[in-house]
C-alpha cells in the first residue's frame, strides 16, 4: 500500500470511522479480536457492509450485505470508482495534489458500469450504486479485508483496485479513513518485518536497494545476492524441475496447507533432504528426513511480535520447552557453528538490537520502551519518536513529505481461473472458522466446545437438485482428487456455491480438491476458487 507492507490504520480508527466496508472477510471468526473493535464502531453509530460471497457471521452485522460470485471483485471495485467519478464524489483536490494516473484510470474504469457489474458479480446495480455513495461520501471510512480476495490469481490486483477507491475519494492517510489487511494468521505481519520475505530485508527494504543491501554487508561481513529469492510456488516449480533438492521448513506445513496438496507431497517426497523445525509432529514432519524439536513461540519464548496496526508488543514465557526442544534462533546458531561459521549466542534483546540497528522503521523502539504500555506503532525511528498511528499522512502534506505521488493501477475483471463446467459445475471457496487455525498444528491437540469439524456447505436448491439430505455422506471431486465429507444445508448459502473450511486436514483432506492456480505477483495460490461435482455416495439415497 504505498509503498509500505503493512495496514494504513490503528484498530482503534475502526470505531471512530462513519463507514466500514468489510470485504472478503469473515473477521468475526477468523479475527475476533479486531471484530470487537469493527463492533464498538457500529454501536458508536459506524455504517457497515460487507462484500463477500457468503453471508458470513461478520456480514450477518453489515447494514447492507452484497452477496458477490466468487472472483469478481474487481468488476465490483472498479464499477464503483466508475459511479463515483460519473457522480462528481471523487475528491478532485486531493487527486490533484496526491496522486498520477487518474485520467488513464477513469477512461480504464468507463466500461464498468452498474449492468455490465451486476452481471459480472451477481449483485444488484442499485446496491452497487448505493455502495459507491455512501463510501464516497462519508467523512471517513475504512476498508478492510483479507484471504477472501488475497487467495487468487489475481490477488494483488485485487488489493490495488481497493487501493484506487481510497485514492479517489481520499480516505487514506488521515485519522478513520485507511486501509485494513488483516493478517491471515497470528505474527505475519512480523515476519514480514523481520524480512521473511523473498524480496526484503527486515524493514521493508527491497533487497536489490544497493545501499540498503550494503548495509547488512559491512555489519555481517560477507556478500549477499541482490537477487530477489524465490516465494513458496516457485521453490515447488524448482522442485519439480530438479532445480531445487533440499529443503528447510520452519514452522510451515506445507504437505497439509498448500493447494492440490498430494503434487506437493510428491514433490516434498522427491527432495533429496528435508529438514523440517516445528513444535509438532506435522505431516510435512512426517515425511523428513530431520525434524528439529522447537519451541512454541506464543508460550515458550521471549520476544517481539507484531499485530495486523504494525504494533511491535513483547511476548514473555509463560512455560519452559520441554527436554529437546530449542528454541528456533538456538537451532538455527548452532547449525551455523557446524557449518563453521563464527555464530555467537545472543539474548533475544539483543537479536532485537541488531534489527533496529539495521531497520529504520524500528530504530526507537528499544526492549525498555516496549516494556511501557502497549507497544509501539512503527515507524519509529528515533528514541524520542511516539510510533505511527497511521500511515501516508504525508499524501496531505504540501510537498508530499518530498515523495512521489501515489499512482492509480489499472486492473482488470478475469474471474477465476478454473472455470465450472459440466463435470465440475459447483463453486468451492474455502475460510477460517472461529477457534482454529490454519492447518490445525497448534490448535486439533486439544477440544473445544466451539469449534466445528468439517462439513460441506450448501444451498438449499443445490440440495434439492441433487438430491441431498442434512447429514449426508457424499463424494466431493474437483479436476485433482476427491474427498468424502458430510453435507450441511444452509438457508444462506448461494445457489451453486459450497464452502468448507481446512482446519481438519486430519478429517477431510480439503487441499486436494484446490487449484493451484496462482497469482504472478504474490505467488499465493487460488484456494478461494475451485470447480467441484458433489456425488452420492454408493448404497445411499434420500431420506
Amino acid at each position: 500500500m504505498f509503498g509500505a507492507g503493512g495496514g494504513t490504520s490503528s484498530y482503534r480508527e475502526v470505531e471512530e470511522a462513519e463507514f466500514i466496508l468489510l470485504w472478503g472477510s469473515n473477521a468475526r471468526a477468523a479475527h475476533p479480536i479486531y471484530f470487537h473493535h469493527v463492533l464498538k464502531g457500529i454501536n458508536n453509530g459506524g455504517s457497515m457492509y460487507a462484500v463477500d460471497p457468503r453471508r458470513t457471521d461478520s456480514a450477518k452485522f453489515a447494514e447492507t450485505w452484497l452477496g458477490i460470485n466468487v472472483g469478481s471483485d474487481i468488476a465490483l471495485a472498479n464499477a464503483l470508482a466508475r459511479e463515483i467519478i460519473r457522480s462528481g464524489l471523487h475528491n478532485t483536490e486531493f487527486i490533484e495534489h496526491s496522486t498520477t494516473g487518474f485520467d488513464k484510470f477513469a477512461d480504464h474504469v468507463e466500461p464498468y458500469t452498474l449492468d455490465f457489474a451486476a452481471s459480472a458479480t451477481g449483485v444488484d446495480a442499485g446496491a452497487i450504486e448505493d455502495l459507491a455513495h455512501r463510501y464516497a461520501m462519508a467523512a471517513s471510512a475504512q476498508i478492510l479485508w483479507t484471504l477472501g480476495i488475497t487467495e487468487h490469481h489475481n490477488g494483488v490486483e485485487n488489493v490495488l483496485s481497493l487501493c484506487n477507491l481510497a485514492l479517489l475519494t481520499g480516505h487514506v492517510g488521515r485519522w478513520g479513513s485507511g486501509l485494513v489487511p488483516l493478517r491471515g494468521q497470528n505474527n505475519v505481519q512480523g515476519g514480514g518485518d523481520m524480512g521473511a520475505l523473498p524480496n526484503k530485508l527486515p524493514g521493508f527494504q527491497d533487497v536489490d536497494d544497493a545501499a540498503a543491501l550494503r548495509k547488512f554487508e559491512d555489519i555481517y561481513g560477507v556478500t549477499l545476492n541482490p537477487q530477489p529469492g524465490l516465494h513458496l510456488t516457485l521453490m515447488f516449480e524448482a522442485m519439480a524441475q530438479k532445480a531445487l533438492t533440499g529443503l528447510y521448513i520452519i514452522g510451515e506445513n506445507p504437505a497439509d496447507s498448500e493447494a492440490d496438496v498430494q503434487h506437493t507431497r510428491d514433490l516434498l517426497r522427491g527432495l533429496d533432504l528435508l529438514v523440517v523445525q516445528d513444535i509438532f509432529m506435522t505431516r510435512t514432519a512426517e515425511l523428513a528426513d530431520v525434524v528439529l524439536p522447537a519451541s512454541v513461540g506464543w508460550a515458550e519464548s521471549d520476544g517481539t511480535v507484531t499485530s495486523s496496526e504494525r504494533r511491535v508488543q513483547r511476548v514473555r514465557p509463560a512455560l519452559t520447552p520441554p527436554e529437546g526442544a530449542r528454541h528456533d534462533h538456538e537451532i538455527i546458531g548452532l547449525l551455523a557453528e557446524r557449518f563453521g561459521v563464527s555464530w555467537p549466542s545472543s539474548t533475544p534483546e539483543e537479536l532485537w538490537d541488531e534489527l533496529r540497528s539495521l531497520s529504520p522503521m524500528h530504530k526507537g523502539m528499544t526492549y525498555a520502551r516496549l516494556e511501557q504500555g502497549e507497544g509501539l506503532q512503527w515507524p519509529c525511528p528515533d528514541l524520542d519518536h511516539p510510533g505511527t498511528q497511521y500511515l501516508h499522512a504525508w499524501l496531505w502534506e504540501e510537498d508530499l513529505g518530498g515523495r512521489s505521488p501515489a499512482p492509480f493501477s489499472l486492473t482488470n475483471h478475469e474471474g477465476p481461473k478454473e472455470k465450472l463446467t459440466a463435470d465440475f459445475p459447483l463453486r468451492l471457496t474455502t475460510g477460517r472458522v472461529l477457534d482454529s487455525y490454519n492447518t490445525g498444528v497448534q490448535t486439533r491437540g486439544y477440544s473445544s466446545p466451539i469449534r466445528s469439524g468439517v462439513d460441506l456447505e450448501i444451498s438449499h436448491q443445490d440440495a434439492q437438485r441433487l438430491d441431498l439430505t442434512q447429514g449426508e455422506r457424499v463424494r466431493v471431486s474437483s479436476p485433482r482428487g476427491s474427498v468424502e465429507m458430510t453435507i450441511s444445508i444452509e438457508k444462506d448459502q448461494a445457489e451453486g456455491l459450497a464452502f468448507t473450511t481446512f482446519h481438519f486436514p486430519e478429517l477431510v483432506d480439503l487441499n486436494v480438491l484446490t487449484n493451484d492456480q496462482w497469482d504472478p505477483l504474490s505467488g499465493t495460490a487460488e484456494f478461494k476458487a475451485a470447480a467441484i461435482r458433489i456425488d452420492k455416495l454408493a448404497g445411499t439415497s434420500s431420506g
